[in-house]
């Protein structure tokens, strides 16, 4: 009888340690600890400040900081830190390049012609405010990209431009310089642009006035006559565009 309330008492208090042993644990905060490198020898200095010890030892400091801390540091540090989100000037014109080389590709592909002619249009169409998509569309009907083609009229390369329509633009601008992708694009376009301005966006007007001349345009309008002879229907063939890029 005596063994066993022994027993019995000694379970009560093995159990009433474990309780409390546990409740410690429990209630106790858990603070993390880290490691400070030791401190310079010449400066004084521990990578978080000034050294802690000076007996080479490494010294434990608590990583816990009471949560109001965060609202007490100063702004300075804050704006300091680099933001991961930052736009950079460069990364942003390296996409610029990609996606431009991309498109370019796109229109090669699409309109089966070598991607160097498919960049000088697209370069070209971009620098006189010019959708591309139109400037391959009004390239492929007029001269089915062929950069020295010359109709019957006597009109020449790429955009089929007559010299006096050119020289309106650029006024010391010859024959054999017309023939040449880059002056032809150049000039082609920006009297495209031009075209779809002085009538107000009206794109399938500007068309048909950059493939039959202002004159026969006007006649047909004066006459009370459509002007539409069937080239604006296949330049824009399923277009949406405006044609220019503002």
């Amino acid at each position: 009888m005596h063994r066993r309330h022994a027993k019995r008492r000694l379970t009560n208090v093995f159990v009433a340690a474990a309780v409390v042993f546990t409740a410690a644990v429990i209630v106790t905060p858990d603070v993390p600890t880290r490691v400070v490198a030791p401190a310079n020898p010449f400066t004084g200095m521990t990578a978080a400040g000034p050294a802690a010890a000076t007996s080479g030892s490494l010294p434990i400091q608590p990583l816990w900081r009471p949560a109001a801390a965060v609202l007490k540091r100063s702004k300075a540090v804050i704006t300091a830190l680099p933001l991961p989100f930052g736009h950079d000037a460069k990364e942003r014109e390296r996409r610029e390049s990609l996606s431009r080389l991309h498109r370019i590709y796109t229109y090669s592909a699409k309109y089966r012609i070598k991607p160097d002619l498919a960049r000088r249009i697209y370069d070209a169409a971009t620098t006189a405010g010019i959708e591309p998509e139109l400037a391959f569309r009004l390239v492929r009907v007029e001269s089915v990209f062929y950069p020295r083609a010359v109709s019957s009229a006597g009109a020449l390369g790429l955009t089929q431009l007559m010299l006096g329509t050119a020289r309106e633009f650029e006024p010391n601008v010859t024959r054999e310089q017309l023939l040449d992708p880059d002056v032809n694009l150049r000039i082609g376009l920006r009297y495209l642009r031009a075209l779809i301005r002085e009538q107000k966006g009206d794109l399938k007007l500007a068309l048909l006035i950059y493939n039959r001349g202002p004159v026969a345009v006007q006649k047909s309008l004066s006459m009370g006559m459509s002007p539409a002879n069937g080239y604006e229907s296949i330049v824009t063939k399923g277009y949406r565009g405006r044609g220019i890029l503002d």
